[in-house]
C-alpha cells in the first residue's frame, strides 16, 4: 500500500472502504432489474400477456398497462438505469483511488465495465428474453410504482428532447406509435411465410384482410369501359333477351348515354315480374313491360372510399352491387361485395363465370395476361413484389415506366422483369407477356 493510502487508513477511513462494494453490489442488481425488465416488456407478446390476463394472471394486465405507454415506460427504465449505473461507476472510482491511487479511475473503469455488461445486461436481458412474457409479469409488480414516481421527470425529458429536435427540423408527433399494430401483424405474417411456417394462400389471405383498410374502392373496381349495361329505352323484347344472356344477376340502366344511370335491374326481380305479368294477361303483355317498374334505384360511392368501409357500408345497406363515381360525379365504374371479398379469399367464380384468361402460364415460364389484371393480383398469382404505389394495373404500369403507350411488339424491362406488348386496342394494353428477369 502506498504512503498516500496508508495515510488515509490512519485518518479512520477503512470503514468506508467495505460499505462501498456492497453499495455497488446492491446498484449492480438494480441495474440488472432496470435491464431486465426493459427487455422482458419490449420483447413480450401482447396477444400473448393479453391470453395470460384474461385468465386472471394480475402481473399480465400490470404489464399490459405499462406498455400502453411505452414512451413512459422506456423513459423511465432508462432513467432509473442510468441513475444506478452511473452512481456504482462514481462509487467504484472512489473505492479503487482509495486502494490504488492515481490508477484507480482506471482499474475502476475496466472491472465496472466487465461487471455491468456481464451482470447488469447480458445477464438479465438473456433470461428476460427467453421468457419474455413470464419475466415481463414478474417484475410490473415493482415496476408499475417506478414508473408511476419516475413520470414526472420523464415528463419533463420528454417536453426538452421533443424542442431540441424542433430547433433541427425534426417534427414528433406525441400520438404515433413507433410501429403501428397492423403492420407488426403483417411483418409477422410475411416473416412466418418466409420461414415456412403460414402456407403461401394463408398469407394471401391475412394480408389482404389487413389491406382492406388501406386500399381504395378505385384499385379494385371494373372499369366504365367493361361494365355491361342496358338500354332502358330499347324494347322489351330486348331487354328481356341481354339479361337472360348475360352472367350477371345485376345490369345497369342508362338512359340516353351510359354516363346517365337510372337504376340497376336484378335478374330475380325481373324474371318475377315477367312471371307475374305473364300469368295475368299472357305473353303479349310483354310488350309494353317497363322495365323500371322492377329496377332498384343505382347507389353510388366515391373511388377514395377505401375497401373496409365500402364493405361495412354493403353489409349495412344489404346491398352488393354499388356504381363508383369520381369527384365530379362523372361514372368511373363498378363495385361489388364480391370483388371485395375475393382481394381476402382469392377468385370466386360459380357455373356461369366464363373461363378466367387473365393469367396464364406459359411452358418457357413467361406468364400471358390481361392488360387489366390488377398488380396486386399478378404478385399473389405469381409471388412477386411489383410496385403497384404508381398504377393498379399491369397495362398501367407498363405506360407509366414507358412514359408513352406502346405499339404491339414493344419490349420492356423494369423492376426485375421484362415486359412485351402483345396485343393493343386503340389505346388500352389487353395483352402482355411477362417474363422474371434472371
Amino acid at each position: 500500500m502506498n504512503p498516500e493510502t496508508n495515510d488515509i487508513v490512519s485518518q479512520g477511513y477503512p470503514a468506508e472502504i467495505w460499505w462501498i462494494p456492497a453499495a455497488i453490489l446492491l446498484l449492480l442488481l438494480i441495474s440488472g432489474f432496470f435491464s431486465g425488465s426493459e427487455t422482458a416488456l419490449t420483447a413480450a407478446n401482447r396477444a400473448k400477456l393479453h391470453g395470460m390476463a384474461e385468465k386472471g394472471d394480475a402481473g399480465a394486465k400490470r404489464a399490459l398497462a405499462l406498455t400502453d405507454d411505452s414512451e413512459k415506460l422506456i423513459g423511465a427504465v432508462l432513467l432509473g438505469n442510468n441513475l444506478v449505473n452511473i452512481l456504482s461507476a462514481a462509487l467504484a472510482t472512489s473505492l479503487f483511488t482509495l486502494l490504488a491511487g492515481a490508477n484507480g479511475v482506471v482499474v475502476a473503469t475496466l472491472v465496472m465495465t466487465l461487471l455491468v455488461l456481464i451482470f447488469a445486461e447480458v445477464l438479465p436481458k438473456t433470461y428476460a428474453i427467453t421468457n419474455a412474457e413470464l419475466a415481463a409479469s414478474r417484475v410490473s409488480r415493482a415496476l408499475t410504482p417506478i414508473v408511476f414516481f419516475l413520470s414526472p421527470v420523464v415528463g419533463i425529458i420528454r417536453i426538452l428532447v421533443r424542442g431540441i429536435l424542433r430547433l433541427v427540423g425534426v417534427r414528433t408527433d406525441p400520438e404515433a406509435s413507433i410501429l403501428a399494430a397492423h403492420q407488426e401483424i403483417a411483418d409477422a405474417i410475411s416473416l412466418h411465410h418466409s420461414e415456412g411456417m403460414v402456407a403461401k394462400v394463408d398469407r394471401d389471405r391475412l394480408l389482404g384482410a389487413l389491406d382492406l383498410k388501406e386500399r381504395e374502392v378505385a384499385e379494385i373496381m371494373l372499369h366504365r369501359s367493361d361494365i355491361e349495361m342496358i338500354d332502358a329505352d330499347a324494347p322489351s323484347s330486348e331487354i328481356l333477351d341481354q339479361c337472360l344472356r348475360s352472367n350477371y344477376t345485376r345490369i345497369p340502366l342508362y338512359r340516353d348515354e351510359p354516363e346517365n344511370i337510372i337504376g340497376v335491374i336484378h335478374a330475380k326481380d325481373l324474371l318475377r315480374a315477367v312471371h307475374e305479368k305473364i300469368s295475368k294477361n299472357g305473353l303479349e303483355s310483354l310488350k309494353d313491360f317497363d322495365i323500371l317498374s322492377v329496377a332498384m334505384k343505382p347507389y353510388f360511392v366515391p373511388e377514395t372510399t377505401s375497401l373496409d368501409d365500402q364493405m361495412r357500408e354493403f353489409l349495412r345497406r344489404k346491398v352488393h352491387f354499388a356504381l363508383v363515381v369520381d369527384e365530379y360525379g362523372s361514372l368511373q365504374g363498378l363495385i361489388t361485395l364480391e370483388d371485395i371479398l375475393e382481394e381476402i379469399v382469392g377468385e370466386i367464380t360459380d357455373e356461369h363465370d366464363e373461363e378466367d384468361e387473365d393469367f396464364r402460364r406459359e411452358s418457357d415460364g413467361s406468364i400471358i395476361v390481361d392488360g387489366s389484371m390488377t398488380i396486386r393480383d399478378l404478385n399473389r398469382q405469381s409471388d412477386w413484389a411489383l410496385s403497384d404505389e404508381d398504377a393498379n394495373t399491369v397495362a398501367g404500369l407498363v405506360i407509366h415506366e414507358a412514359q408513352m403507350i406502346p405499339a404491339e411488339g414493344q419490349v420492356f424491362s423494369f423492376q426485375g422483369v421484362r415486359f412485351e406488348v402483345l396485343k393493343r386496342e386503340v389505346n388500352r394494353l389487353t395483352k402482355l407477356k411477362i417474363r422474371k428477369i434472371g
